[in-house]
This record gives C-alpha cells, sequence and structure tokens, in this order.
C-alpha cells in the first residue's frame, strides 16, 4: 500500500466520479482507475459499488476514507512540525476565503516580510471552507460569516460598516443617512442566492421589514460597482473602493447593517508557524487600519 494509493484514493472517495478525480489530480482516467484496483486488491474489499460508470462509496470504503483521511492528516502535520523547526521562512500556509479583495493588501504585507513563505489559497463556499478545515486542508479560513463548530476556533478581525450605493445623480444621492425601508421599491441589485454577502443582505432586509425588487444578481462583487454606475440599481456594499469610489455611498440607520470577518482555525490540528504568524499579522494589521482611520 502506498502513500500515493491513499491520496488518490481520498481525492476519488470525496468526488465519487473517476473522470473528475483525475482531472483533479491531473492523471489520465484509467491511470487512477488501475491505481484504485490495486488499492482494494491490497486492501481485500472493494471501496465502491460500481454501475456502469457511476461509483459509490459503500461501507467498506467509508470506513477505510475515515482511517485514511485521518493519517494522511497526521503526516501533513508531521510535514508542517519538520517545516517549523527550520524556521518561519521554509513554512508553508494554505488559506480558504469566500472573498479575495479584503485580503489583498494585508497579504501584500505579509509577503513582503516573508518573501519565501509558500502561500496556497483556495476560493471557496462557506460550506466547502468548514469541509477544509475539518478535514484539515486548509489551515485557516477568512470568513465574513460565523463557522460554529465544536473544535474551531476564531479571530475576529475586521469590523465593515454596509451602505447603501446609488449612482452620483440618484435622486437619494444628496442624502447623507438613510432607513432601508425608505428604499423599498427601488431597484435592487444583488448577489445570487446563497453567496455570503446576499445571506447576510437578506437578514439586513428581514429586520428592515422590506422584499428588494431585484433586476439583476450577481456572483462578482465588481460588478455590483458597474451596475449602479450605468444606473440599473441600487445595492448594499461595503466600502466599495473608499473615499474614490464613484458611487455614492449612503450610512444605514436602520437597520444596523455590519459584517464581521474572522480568522478561523482548528483548535485541534497543528497549526504552523507561519500560519500562526499570518493569523496574528491579520489581526494587527486591521487593529492598526482601525486605529488609523479613527
Amino acid at each position: 500500500m502506498e502513500l500515493l494509493q491513499l491520496q488518490y484514493f481520498r481525492t476519488v472517495a470525496r468526488m465519487e466520479h473517476m473522470t473528475k478525480a483525475a482531472q483533479d489530480l491531473r492523471i489520465a482516467q484509467p491511470a487512477l482507475s488501475k491505481t484504485i484496483a490495486r488499492l482494494e486488491k491490497d486492501v481485500g474489499v472493494p471501496l465502491f459499488d460500481r454501475d456502469g460508470r457511476k461509483i459509490r462509496l459503500n461501507a467498506f470504503g467509508k470506513a477505510f476514507l475515515n482511517k485514511v483521511e485521518a493519517a494522511l492528516t497526521l503526516l501533513e502535520e508531521g510535514q508542517k512540525e519538520v517545516s517549523d523547526l527550520a524556521g518561519l521562512e521554509h513554512g508553508s500556509i494554505h488559506l480558504a476565503t469566500s472573498t479575495l479583495d479584503r485580503l489583498s493588501e494585508p497579504l501584500n504585507a505579509f509577503l513582503s516580510l516573508h518573501p519565501n513563505v509558500n502561500f496556497r489559497i483556495t476560493q471557496a463556499s462557506m460550506e466547502e471552507m468548514a469541509h477544509l478545515i475539518e478535514v484539515g486542508e486548509v489551515d485557516i479560513c477568512f470568513t465574513p460569516l460565523p463557522m460554529e463548530r465544536p473544535d474551531f476556533s476564531a479571530l475576529s478581525v475586521l469590523n465593515e460598516d454596509v451602505y447603501l450605493a446609488v449612482p452620483p445623480a440618484h435622486r437619494l444621492a444628496g442624502l447623507p443617512i438613510i432607513r432601508l425601508n425608505q428604499v423599498a421599491d427601488e431597484p435592487f441589485i444583488g448577489y445570487k442566492e446563497g453567496y455570503h454577502f446576499q445571506k447576510m443582505n437578506d437578514d439586513f432586509f428581514h429586520t428592515a421589514g422590506i422584499s428588494p425588487n431585484y433586476v439583476c444578481r450577481v456572483d462578482e462583487p465588481s460588478a455590483i460597482a458597474k451596475l449602479i454606475s450605468a444606473g440599473l440599481g441600487i445595492a448594499l456594499v461595503g466600502n466599495c473602493g473608499g473615499p474614490n469610489s464613484p458611487l455614492h455611498l449612503l450610512s444605514i440607520e436602520y437597520p444596523v447593517c455590519q459584517r464581521h470577518f474572522q480568522i478561523v482555525w482548528h483548535n485541534k490540528r497543528y497549526l504552523s508557524m507561519a500560519a500562526r504568524s499570518f493569523r496574528d499579522f491579520i489581526v494587527q494589521y486591521f487593529n492598526r487600519n482601525d486605529e488609523t482611520s479613527s
């Protein structure tokens, strides 16, 4: 039984699709099938139920997957500990996040101090991030929504006000502050259902007692500003470019609209020196920015 077989098995077991797993692993599908067949021969039982081209992890496979994930996690933690013995500059960090725009500046600042740290970044949904931490595939997550699991720890790093963004020529552009129920009949631009920011916005609208009239839904934050500038509608946004934004940002009096970004990690898994340093750096970075702006 080889380590590569176990790594391949883990991917196939999660996807339950040989072709997609082969594409993800960047190997030929026949070679992957032969590897899994050899593993099943070594284990002594079939790990998948097969129906034509469809495969499903069976009871043997599920039991084996639990042990494989535990074993691979221990090996990965061992690699991190050995890297730590060589010092921070030889460490690696695997970060998962649902949004990259808030992290670009602190990432640049951290890498300017530690240029040899090896970064891997995965953009994922909230559900995917929780799974990635749970199975030990990522070190830390940066998230605007809480991830409440018994073995997860979190630090709040950034509180961001949410504004109502309107084009400069909009009839409301001259107002300094507004209540959400004042714009109940306005055309809105929103995110697609299930998008993390949209889940938060839905809560704000529910508290305000309104159901927005969406004329467009997108999955890219950058598209929001462009569509507002084009006059298609208005939207809830973060700072959206700061003082140089082409949009007029109205403060919201009611309800209180804020996003609370967190760094999350698994408190029962080994966190490398590089990951701990980056976690602490992010906290200090945003704290300094808050002090500068206040």
